[in-house]
This record gives C-alpha cells, sequence and structure tokens, in this order.
C-alpha cells in the first residue's frame, strides 16, 4: 500500500521552492465530486477556465454525510444515514434506516464504483478521513460522540473495526477527525452546543489522541477558557510544514490556532483567537450565525474558513433569511508565528457553505452551498439556489468570484463537496 508520507515527501520536494500557483497541477480537468442526498455527482473541474462539466453520478443506500479519498487518490471512502442532523441544514430521506461505510474505487477517469462489502455503522456518522499512512479509516458520530477505527487492507476495501478503549474521552458533540501530520496522534473537535432556554451550555473540546496500529489511547485534552465553555471548535487543519493548527470555532464565529509538536501534540493555549465576522457583533444581531469548515492553502500562506448564517425570520407567512453573513474568509498568515490577519470575507453567492475544496495548484476554491434560501430586497422576496460557486485565488490570497453553478437540491441537500486531493 503507498504510504502518505512518501507521496506527501515526493510532493514537497517537487514544489519545494516553486511560485505558486504551480501551473503544471492545472493541464488537466480534476475529477470533482458533490453530494445531493443519497447522489454523488461527478464534474470535471477545469482550473484554467474555473468552470465545472457534470458528467455523471452513483447512487448510494442512504444520504451522503461526508467522504474523504485515500493517500493513494485510487480509492474514496464515504459515510452514509438518513439520520438528519439536530441542527443546520435538513432535506429529503429515504427508507433505509442503516448507517454505512463505504469504500469506492477511483478510475483514472475519475468514476467511481463500490469497492468491497459495505460496513454497518452504530448511528448517523458526521465525519471520516484516513490516517496519514492510509492504513485506517477514522470515523466520527456526533450523538452519542464517539470514534470508530477500521483497517484499511491493502487492496482498499475497509477492513475490520479496531476495539478501543471504553474509558476514552470523546466529548460533547464530536465533528471532526483527522490525524496529525506526525502519523502519531489523532484529534478529534467536539463543538459542544450553545445554551438553550432550560438547558446550559455545553462545553466543547480539541482531544488528541496518541496512536499506535489503529489504538486511540488519551494524550491531551483542550478546553481553554472555562473548561471549555465558549469555545466550540467545528474543524481543524495543518499547515504544510506540519507548525501550526488552525481551529473553526463554529460557536463563537472565530479562529483560533495552536502551535504542533513534531510528535502531534498541540500546544496547552491558544496562540492567537480571531474573529472571522465582518461585524464582530454578528451572531448578536443575526442568530443562526456561525463558522463552517477550515482549510489551509497549499504554500501554507493563508487559511480559509466559511461565513454561514442561516437564520430566518418570518415576513407575510414567509421565512426569509435575517441577513446574516455568508462569506468565505480569507487569512493572512505570519509564517514566523502563525499569526492570522483577517484580509477578506469573500460573499458566498448563496447560504451554509458547508464544505469547499481549494485544487491543488492552489489557483481555485470551489464551495458548495446546501440549500436554496429566500431573501427579501427592496420589498421583493427571491430564492437564491443552493449551487457550486468558483473563485480564483490571487498571489495574494484573496478571491474573486467567477460563477455560481447553481443546483436543484428538491432530492437531497448538497452536503458535501471534495477531490481526491483532499487531505
Amino acid at each position: 500500500m503507498l504510504n502518505r508520507r512518501g507521496l506527501n515527501a515526493g510532493i514537497a520536494v517537487s514544489l519545494a521552492g516553486a511560485s505558486w500557483p504551480v501551473k503544471g497541477w492545472a493541464q488537466s480537468a480534476l475529477s470533482f465530486y458533490a453530494s445531493l442526498g443519497p447522489n454523488l455527482i461527478l464534474y470535471d473541474l477545469d482550473v484554467t477556465a474555473a468552470s465545472l462539466s457534470r458528467r455523471t453520478r452513483v447512487s448510494l443506500p442512504a444520504n451522503l454525510q461526508y467522504a474523504w479519498p485515500h493517500p493513494s487518490r485510487h480509492f474514496l471512502y464515504v459515510v452514509a444515514s438518513n439520520g438528519q442532523p439536530p441542527s443546520g441544514p435538513t432535506g429529503a430521506a429515504g427508507a433505509d434506516k442503516n448507517h454505512y461505510a463505504i469504500a469506492f474505487k477511483a478510475g483514472a477517469d475519475g468514476r467511481l464504483t463500490e469497492h468491497g462489502p459495505r460496513k454497518l455503522l452504530p448511528v448517523r456518522p458526521i465525519h471520516c478521513s484516513t490516517d496519514v499512512t492510509g492504513n485506517y479509516l477514522l470515523v466520527a458520530f456526533n450523538i452519542p460522540s464517539m470514534i470508530r477505527v477500521f483497517r484499511l487492507n491493502a487492496d482498499g476495501t475497509i477492513g475490520d473495526e479496531v476495539a478501543q478503549d471504553s474509558s476514552l474521552d470523546f466529548g460533547i458533540y464530536a465533528h471532526q477527525v483527522r490525524g496529525t501530520p506526525s502519523g502519531r496522534t489523532v484529534t478529534l473537535c467536539s463543538r459542544g452546543n450553545d445554551a438553550n432556554p432550560g438547558k446550559p451550555e455545553d462545553p466543547g473540546h480539541v482531544e488528541v489522541f496518541g496512536f499506535r496500529d489503529g489504538k486511540l489511547s488519551a494524550l491531551q485534552k483542550l478546553a481553554p477558557h472555562d473548561n471549555g465553555i465558549g469555545f466550540g471548535p467545528r474543524h481543524l487543519d495543518f499547515t504544510p510544514d506540519g507548525r501550526f493548527a488552525y481551529v473553526s470555532l463554529e460557536r463563537e464565529n472565530s479562529l483560533c490556532v495552536y502551535g504542533m509538536t513534531p510528535g502531534g501534540r498541540l500546544s496547552d493555549e491558544p496562540l492567537f483567537l480571531k474573529n472571522t465576522l465582518s461585524d464582530p457583533k454578528g451572531k448578536q444581531k443575526h442568530p443562526g450565525q456561525g463558522v463552517g469548515p477550515i482549510h489551509v492553502h497549499p504554500n501554507g500562506k493563508f487559511v480559509y474558513q466559511t461565513n454561514r448564517g442561516s437564520g430566518t425570520v418570518e415576513r407575510n407567512g414567509r421565512r426569509v433569511s435575517n441577513g446574516g453573513q455568508n462569506s468565505v474568509a480569507v487569512w493572512a498568515i505570519n509564517p514566523g508565528n502563525g499569526e492570522p490577519t483577517l484580509i477578506q470575507n469573500a460573499p458566498a453567492h448563496g447560504f451554509e457553505l458547508r464544505t469547499f475544496v481549494i485544487d491543488p495548484s492552489g489557483q481555485l476554491l470551489v464551495a458548495a452551498s446546501t440549500t436554496p434560501m429566500l431573501v427579501e430586497e427592496n420589498g421583493k422576496v427571491q430564492t437564491v439556489s443552493a449551487g457550486l460557486s468558483i473563485y480564483r485565488i490571487a498571489a495574494d490570497g484573496r478571491l474573486s468570484f467567477v460563477r455560481k453553478h447553481d443546483v436543484d437540491t428538491a432530492d437531497g441537500i448538497q452536503f458535501w463537496c471534495g477531490l481526491l486531493t483532499m487531505g
């Protein structure tokens, strides 16, 4: 099996000292995938033209929740369930009540073929990824909060589950599981939950587990402030050199930065904490405001993160947007100490950017909005469709909007998008 450390090392050597964007990556179309309920759609992404062309689709037994490629880029792992998130966008759901992890083999043209037996999961999964070696599939669940680990066979099929210590602490409302660049640890972002009438706030944590032979072990628990009160980590990503981890704090509309050790531990306290919104009081003004996923640019100089405003108000018997911010936040990174500076909030041209990707050349960003939304402008109500918003990335990291591909989500929401070059 191809070892991802070797893969990344080869890429790093070939790109070392190169100026960005690296043109060679954009000579042919990339295989781009996006979900629509239980369907996984394959597009051609033309980086030069900044355009998408729909090609084909595969059907799943239930709605796609998340997907992650193998480091070899030969396989895509999907977790699926018709369970609905307790908050956020919901959509059409089929009759199949099972929960699945499914392997697909990717052909040279990007077409997917189901590969090996499906694995039944205990409850709705929310996230999946592989470790850096590509030897294990990590699956996160939010209710109850937990991680399951499966061996990946040499042929890319999903193997047996690795039993874990029942005493491990997985926090409250796990949202993302990632193997660190070191290969020695695994991180889990546990978001917690805001307080509601009659219910106190659930604190958030970032858990760092030791990882060896598929076994997790308690190593580090990060719960700043008041033991995780006011700390809602959703997703994180790492700089290419492994020095810093950037954490998207959903409930606080913030970005926080941790230092990383070569062994895969994080600094005990955040190095920096910054607000992502153009108006720092936006969450108070527009209930339903939060942030979404986060990705570091391939050159390590910029970080991108989504602002998601899905709150509504009633207008003449219809629910319309309350004016919350939907954008892609762009951060410039100080290469010395990792400090982020907010340089742009690029309009989303849609609502609820739940996932987005950056192409490996660093030239394009594609963001997927999950569902349509009614908006009122100048006394008129109109629908803003779900879609795929495409941006060019300038040398200074800023985004310029190119176009939006409208997507009909009547049969299922657009819950995920990605490339085989993720991770």
